[in-house]
């Protein structure tokens, strides 16, 4: 791995960005080293002011040519048993180890890195840059620069997002939306349990039967995935506060995690019309002020690009892997997807090791990284 590339990792590990956080101070890092290479950018703000996206461009004006994207936002460090300095950059038998070093600091890095290549000689399109945040969240900060590009007339053709997948071309994952919902009923002490509405019992029902629709989903499977079919599952619960008191509230989280082709509307229309029609009349008939509830947490759209459509051509060719695949996980590429920018995946590292203690991406995961955009670099030169 070549200094410099080790010296901007190591930069950008020391900026704590957990989605909590600001990310002004990286993305000031970010705007100036660009600003020394003579790239301009645009920060997209949130609506608070405590974070941003950056958007730059490089090459000839016009519309088309190559997207890069990464968010700058990486998971919580509480809890988790690291054994070496979480906001560092240590280096170690081949591994580079840093909160966000797998997800997804690394490709950012190896972004950065590659500047001078790309800035060397004339591109013969334009090479886009987009870091993010709160995409661990949610996917949520992205999207006033997804809007600022599709309406742009100087729109990307293609995107690839730096999620970590060991430098294997990826062109789908799963759509996810997550739901809060909150069921208020009528407390009483518990020896008069039955003039009450026991919020936690109606929650209860209304969680056994979005037990049912889940194991339904699995009816319609695609083997692209795995697993290859939607899933739908409560993740929290809360409710009570004595034993003797017929609880009042109960809330719980939800979601689901749809095939790209998948009617995710349906199911929740489903689950409400639960609710509405099944739990609600006699919840309201014992007493009136009851109530249920759906409150939106998050969603994103799922991916599916043809893997072979000219874009997974190329890919395949810089990356030097043909051997595409799905992920698991979600990614901001179905945002991108959407805005008309097809999207593909590919990055340096591992899920497997992002998201732990100890996160790490392997040196040799890089330096395939840094040779991905040196091949990319030299077609977007190609006449």
């Amino acid at each position: 791995m070549n200094s410099h590339l080790r010296a901007l990792l190591a930069s950008l590990l020391a900026f704590d960005t957990t989605s909590r956080e600001s990310n002004l101070a990286l993305i000031g890092f970010i705007r100036d080293l660009l600003a020394q290479h003579g790239v301009a950018s645009t920060l997209f703000y949130s609506d608070d002011g405590r974070k941003a996206n950056l958007y730059a461009r490089l090459g000839p004006a016009g519309d088309g040519g190559v997207l890069l994207s990464g968010h700058t936002d990486v998971v919580p460090v509480d809890g988790q048993a690291w054994t070496m300095p979480p906001f560092a950059l240590t280096e170690r038998d081949g591994r580079c180890y840093g909160r966000g070093s797998a997800d997804m600091k690394g490709f950012i890095a190896c972004v950065l890195a590659s500047l001078t290549t790309f800035l060397a000689r004339p591109l013969r399109m334009p090479l886009h840059l987009a870091f993010s945040y709160d995409e661990e969240v949610g996917c949520l900060g992205v999207r006033s620069l997804v809007a600022h590009l599709q309406a742009s007339p100087e729109k990307p053709a293609l995107c690839i997002i730096g999620e970590p997948t060991g430098m294997q071309p990826v062109y789908g994952h799963k759509g996810k939306v997550a739901m809060r919902c909150q069921v208020r009923g009528h407390a009483c002490h518990s020896a008069w349990a039955p003039s009450g509405v026991n919020a936690i019992e109606q929650a209860a029902k209304l969680i056994g039967h979005i037990s049912g629709i889940s194991e339904s989903l699995q009816q319609t499977q695609d083997a692209r995935f795995d697993p290859p079919f939607s899933t739908l599952q409560v993740g929290t619960i809360q409710g009570g506060a004595a034993l003797n008191i017929v609880p009042q509230d109960c809330q719980f989280d939800f979601e689901l995690r749809t095939l790209p082709d998948a009617d995710a509307e349906s199911v929740l229309k489903n689950i409400e019309a639960f609710a509405r029609s099944e739990l609600l009349p006699a919840m309201q008939a014992k007493a009136p002020e009851s109530a249920i509830t759906f409150q939106p947490l998050g969603a994103y759209p799922g991916l599916l690009t043809d893997p072979q459509s000219d874009v997974a051509r190329w890919l395949a060719d810089w990356s030097g892997s043909a051997a595409f695949s799905t992920v698991a996980f979600g990614t901001e590429g179905g945002l991108f997807n959407e805005a008309g920018i097809a999207t593909l995946i590919c990055g340096p590292g591992s899920m497997a090791q992002g998201h732990k203690a100890d996160e790490f991406v392997a040196v040799e995961q890089l330096e395939r990284c840094m040779q991905m955009l040196a091949r990319l670099c030299a077609w977007m030169r190609a006449g």
